[in-house]
């Protein structure tokens, strides 16, 4: 008996963080067929990665950190020409400029929260974010401020990255254990989210949006990175990538927010 419930509580502990909580969202009316001819700027992705604490306090990493960026910048340039129209990387910005691009990026991650809280999931929605509105509501912005972006006057919408991972700790394990064999309370141990999002750089729309609180693939690692890549840049729109041969389908068209 002992070894039998110990051998689920380790079958608990595995799976559970593996539960896809991903959702996608695009604005009602928009269309960005491939080769389209239009411009897509590439903002510098937000990456955090560190532990979480037995108490499950974040508790940044910086070589982590750096190392998953360079593997995430890496697998997104390898992953930009199956995105099916012309991908720039924002320029390098120094001063104000620099500022700008920080805080339009938190603003976005932000925002991509707020949405995956009250929009994703039904308990929580508002009353004007319900799916079930007549017009299919999905209308969310960062404001028009975002055309003052580095590079934005060369380019037509901004893809934003954010990603933040949370390993959890021997001490985080241990409680998760002690929770599950004790009250019987389910503990989280580690975080890894996700989001992708596509911005219109005259309004400040977000037309896009795919959002995954328990992503796949270890960004310290290059594959890692790549799976992560790809599970954030699922059905962009326009893309190409998800038209290879081994998956015999076309793709869905995606015009509102999946239940």
């Amino acid at each position: 008996m002992r070894y039998g419930l110990a051998a689920c509580v380790a079958m608990l502990i595995c799976t559970a963080p593996c539960m896809a909580q991903e959702r996608a969202a695009t604005r009602q009316g928009f269309d960005l067929p491939p080769n389209s001819g239009k411009t897509i700027l590439l903002m510098r992705p937000v990456v955090s990665v560190g532990a979480q604490s037995m108490g499950g306090l974040f508790e940044p990493n910086g070589d982590w950190t750096e190392t998953a960026r360079r593997n995430i910048v890496a697998a997104l340039a390898e992953r930009q020409e199956l995105l099916g129209n012309r991908v720039v990387p924002a320029p390098e910005s120094f001063g104000e400029d620099a500022r700008r691009a920080d805080e339009y990026a938190r603003l976005f991650a932000a925002v991509s929260r707020a949405v995956i809280d009250y929009q994703f999931f039904v308990g929580n929605r508002l009353p004007t974010k319900k799916r079930d509105n007549k017009v299919g509501v999905f209308d969310w912005s960062l404001g028009d401020g975002v055309r003052d972006l580095p590079g934005a006057k060369d380019a037509d919408y901004a893809l934003f990255i954010f990603d933040r991972d949370a390993y959890g700790s021997t001490g985080r394990k241990i409680l998760q254990v002690v929770a599950l064999l004790g009250p019987g309370v389910a503990v989280k141990s580690g975080e890894h989210a996700g989001y992708a999002g596509l911005v219109d750089l005259r309004t400040g729309d977000l037309l896009w949006l795919n959002a995954d609180a328990a992503m796949g693939g270890d960004v310290r690692d290059p594959d890692g990175a790549r799976k992560r890549v790809a599970q954030l840049l699922e059905d962009f729109p326009g893309s190409v990538a998800h038209a290879a041969p081994a998956t015999g389908k076309a793709p869905a068209a995606e015009t509102e927010t999946r239940p």
